[in-house]
């Protein structure tokens, strides 16, 4: 697996960005997937997302200030996929961090876990802009 970790500091508090933040809205943030179907579990939440014909199964655990998803199953782009968005306090606004590690599992990897890590990391940028604009 390969990891990518991007960052934006925003003008807003931890609380206001916790406001915009949800399982759902970080699916539609990333702006590949639209979310379908969102079922709140005992320990999580299962957004069922898809495009193009493509439907998978992120399963989110929120924890004070930030989330953890990953991809379930093999129904997805990816062979593995695993993301953490964290949120915290800094100056006189917010740093908003997202950290994923994905792999497709195909070979040769060395090339295509790095085209994997170069896609998520636009959809990543495209999140944290999206999430920016909502403030």
């Amino acid at each position: 697996m390969r990891e990518v970790s991007v960052s934006r500091f925003v003008r807003a508090t931890p609380r206001q960005v916790g406001r915009v933040l949800s399982p759902a809205a970080l699916v539609e943030y990333e702006g590949s997937f639209e979310p379908r179907e969102t079922v709140e579990l005992a320990d999580g939440t299962r957004v069922v997302a898809g495009a193009s014909g493509l439907e998978m199964g992120l399963f989110f655990e929120e924890f004070e200030n930030g989330y953890r998803y990953e991809q379930e199953g093999d129904a997805g782009p990816f062979e593995r996929m695993e993301t953490t968005i964290t949120y915290a306090p800094e100056n006189e606004g917010t740093r908003i961090g997202m950290d994923s590690a994905v792999t497709l599992g195909l070979f040769p990897r060395a090339l295509t876990d790095r085209v994997a890590v170069w896609k998520r990391e636009a959809e990543l940028e495209r999140a944290l802009g999206a999430i920016e604009r909502a403030l």
